[in-house]
């Protein structure tokens, strides 16, 4: 349980939706388990506990509350801002190794052993992996039970259940209601379900996430930035292809007010949980604003560029490979030309999409193809074009891990020992494919620019020392430096001029 009862209260009692996805109450008067902003009668402090978990409250013989459904709130910031065993247990979990590879799989990706794992999860979120995994396929459940008309059967072994049995006893057990119930019952706080899917692979969700959200350079950095064939903005979403465990599928991403439309098709809806947990780490929807603002905002240097632009994201990777390879041919390059290079790069070596899309044609290719790629299919100088090739045969040997479960430092190790790979590769990597909040980038020009703008120390050293007050936030830092620059990339795609296109990228 949440050591600190009385904070934990007094955010049930103001009803803070800040703390959504921090925390779950639960009420033993009732047998429920909500969010801290649940609506409903604040319950008497007698009544209720605190756990870090859903699958902790489940464990306890709690049931999700049908009214403030606290399975669709964002995820605990903590995931993705901490790199302790446990934080990244969390990550593999969310991406569904242990329905792939059972609890012995997440273990050895970690270098623990299962017995290590389940006790040191056991310990601080009060639920083992299997528990954790189990609530994900719950909650994966709910989703396609209220947003498709696909059978039962099919529902429960796209949602990782094993048998329809389980899948009837764990939906059950979750929500007090049958899966037909559910399905008759209306779905979303608001009462409405979303619009039917457009094809048995197409499944429609909303993506909560904790305001305030930025969504200017969010989406204007992958849109400006964007593969052909790979991605693309349309019809106010930024879509995309991935590769994902089972198959292929493409996701289109829409800011809304309070969440992002996304929808998914897939050529595998086994691959729908996983394939949702990326469009969030891709958008960094699970951060905590508040927390990074007022700590930014602290230094008078960016206090105006905080609060002209709360909220603002790092735009991550759906593809940690993909990014680690388009980083190292962005050296030193514009953004057209590293489009240019990638486009050649993914028409040449990546895998055509199978399913079909109007202008989507290619998932980025593996970094194994990168690895075996002969220089016409490359077509760079000599020196990056072999650094491109020795870093994908790290990443596909294993030697470079940059998986959701990743130890950050030594994966920085290992990138720095790749030759050809410098300073403001590895830390652009950190940033934006292993999630790591505190990544800094001194000698990239673009913060050298901003840093001017918004009159900072100008020499990498002097603004390194100054960024010392902004840890353990300076990734986010690095978004308000880029911000402070008239670029393509800071703006949503719609406003975004041809011109703009054709400069240099940060």
């Amino acid at each position: 349980m949440v050591e600190d009862f009385d904070a934990c209260y007094r955010a049930v009692q103001s009803r803070d939706e800040r703390f959504d996805g921090w925390f779950v109450t639960a009420v033993h008067s009732t047998g429920i388990y909500c969010r801290p902003s649940c609506p409903a009668t604040t319950p008497k402090a007698r009544n209720v506990s605190f756990f870090a978990s859903a699958a902790a409250a489940q464990h306890r013989g709690f049931r999700a509350c049908k009214r403030c459904r606290p399975d669709a709130t964002p995820g605990s910031p903590q995931w993705n801002s901490r790199a302790d065993v446990v934080a990244r247990a969390m990550r593999l979990i969310a991406d569904g190794v242990v329905d792939r590879e059972g609890v012995a799989g997440l273990a050895s990706r970690l270098g623990y052993s299962s017995r290590q794992v389940t006790r040191q999860l056991t310990a601080e979120l009060g639920a083992g992996p299997l528990a954790l995994a189990r609530t994900q396929r719950a909650q994966t459940a709910r989703v396609l039970i209220e947003t498709t008309a696909m059978p039962m059967c099919d529902v429960a072994f796209a949602s990782g259940f094993s048998s329809i049995r389980q899948f009837n006893d764990t939906v059950r057990e979750v929500f007090a209601l049958a899966p037909t119930g559910l399905r008759r019952a209306p779905a979303g706080r608001g009462g409405t379900r979303p619009p039917e899917p457009t094809s048995a692979g197409t499944v429609s969700v909303r993506l909560p996430f904790r305001r305030p959200l930025w969504p200017d350079n969010l989406f204007g950095h992958l849109v400006a930035t964007g593969v052909p064939g790979v991605e693309e903005w349309a019809h106010g979403a930024y879509r995309r292809t991935v590769a994902l465990p089972h198959g292929q599928g493409v996701l289109s991403l829409s800011p809304r007010d309070h969440h992002v439309a996304c929808t998914v098709t897939l050529a595998d809806l086994r691959d729908l949980a996983t394939a949702i947990w990326r469009a969030r780490r891709l958008l960094d929807l699970d951060a905590d604003p508040v927390a990074v603002d007022a700590a930014l905002g602290a230094d008078p240097a960016l206090a105006c560029a905080v609060t002209d632009a709360p909220g603002r994201r790092i735009p991550r990777t759906a593809d940690e490979a993909e990014f680690a390879v388009r980083c190292v041919i962005g050296q030193q390059i514009s953004t057209a030309a590293a489009r240019a290079h990638g486009g050649r790069l993914v028409a040449s070596l990546g895998a055509p999409l199978a399913i079909p899309d109007d202008s989507l044609t290619h998932c980025f290719p593996t970094a194994e193809a990168v690895a075996g790629a002969g220089d016409p299919d490359l077509r760079l100088p000599g020196a990056r074009r072999n650094t491109v090739r020795r870093l994908a045969a790290a990443v596909a040997a294993g030697t470079i891990d940059l998986s959701p479960g990743a130890d950050w430092r030594a994966a920085r190790d290992a990138l720095g020992a790749v030759g050809g790979v410098g300073p403001w590769t590895v830390e652009l990597i950190a940033m934006r494919a292993l999630g790591d909040p505190d990544a800094f980038v001194p000698g990239d020009l673009g913060v050298r620019a901003g840093a001017a703008v918004l009159g900072l120390p100008a020499t990498p050293g002097e603004l390194v020392a100054h960024a010392e007050r902004w840890r353990p936030w300076r990734s986010y830092a690095v978004q308000h430096l880029w911000g402070a620059v008239d670029h393509a990339i800071n703006r949503l795609p719609d406003t975004v001029s041809t011109a703009d296109s054709q400069r240099s990228t940060p």
